[in-house]
């Protein structure tokens, strides 16, 4: 940075002498040094008070991001139910950060993988998918961009036909209550299906030369259209790239329930956000509301297939 910018009072004191007594400076070096070293003197006095308001208001930053800082607390539960096993997987990384100090969070990570015709994928997933999309990191601009306005930023991205639902307020507060005192909170649904007998899936497939049959499946044995794994249907239409998108994290969101297609099979996600809101205003643990939430799924509603569910609770101070 140039003096002219970090020192306006030595550039202004100069112009003035300048004009008003333009003898003292040219007969006088000294007198002009003397003059000189004031401003300097000035200027560094200056300087300290600019860096040391500079730096309280950064720790003012700091304590207000601290005080609007929340926890994020996630726990997962899961059942075969019918099936003769489980082919389903998940993970639950709180503070999924590689490079940061413990218990400082940069990053949670949570993820479902509904396994099909075998876990072996969901397995491969589990273990390593994580660590690729952490280790791969945010582009420089995008990250300066997240530390400058502290923003919190929920990323959400879906292959197949598991579902990821947001509990969110319609206001700030929460003071709209219905009779029994809870807030209402609106189910959004964050993820879109990917089937084959969907109109844009199934256009996708033929013209990657697939097929899908009357049973709404690729090539009469697949019903997602994007997986991972699935390598002999590669070369017809099924592919493993992403939905993705994001939003701000703010008072207003809630919960986020994570689910494969056996858990949204028997619940609609209305009915799932107003199952576990009543639970959690009940005092139970995230932990116990993620098990109520399969044990109702598999026993009360007899969903046949395997059944996992993530509950991602934002406890904002």
């Amino acid at each position: 940075m140039s003096e002219k910018s970090t020192n306006p009072f030595t550039e202004t004191d100069t112009s003035n002498l300048k004009r008003e007594n333009p003898i003292i400076i040219e007969e006088s070096n000294s007198e002009s040094k003397k003059r000189k070293t004031e401003a300097e003197v000035l200027t560094s006095e200056e300087s300290k008070r600019h860096d040391s308001g500079t730096e309280e208001k950064k720790q003012k930053q700091q304590q207000i991001a601290e005080e609007k800082e929340f926890k994020i607390e996630a726990n997962a539960a899961e059942d075969k139910g019918s099936r003769h096993s489980m082919e389903d997987a998940w993970v639950v990384l709180s503070d999924a950060s590689l490079d940061s100090p413990p218990g400082k969070l940069r990053c949670a990570h949570f993820a479902i993988y509904d396994g099909h015709g075998g876990r072996l994928a969901a397995e491969y997933a589990q273990k390593n998918l994580h660590k690729n999309v952490l280790s791969s990191g945010l582009p420089r601009d995008k990250y300066k961009a997240f530390v400058k306005v502290e923003i919190i930023k929920v990323f959400i991205a879906n292959i197949g036909d598991a579902k990821a639902v947001l509990a969110r307020s319609s206001i700030i507060d929460g003071s709209q209550n219905h009779p029994d005192g809870v807030s209402p909170l609106k189910a959004i649904v964050l993820t879109r299906e990917h089937k084959a007998i969907y109109p844009q899936e199934r256009a996708r497939i033929q013209k990657a030369g697939g097929s899908v049959s009357s049973n709404g499946r690729l090539q009469g044995r697949l019903e997602v259209s994007r997986a991972f794994g699935d390598r002999q249907f590669k070369k017809v239409g099924v592919v493993a790239t992403p939905d993705i998108h994001s939003f701000d994290l703010t008072d207003r969101e809630h919960f986020i329930i994570l689910g494969c297609d056996g858990l949204w099979g028997v619940f609609g996600p209305s009915d799932a956000v107003e199952f576990v809101q009543k639970l959690l205003k009940e005092g139970l643990t995230v932990a116990a509301v993620s098990r109520h939430l399969v044990r109702e799924a598999v026993l009360e509603r007899r969903c046949k297939d395997n059944c996992t569910a993530i509950i991602i609770v934002f406890k904002h101070s």
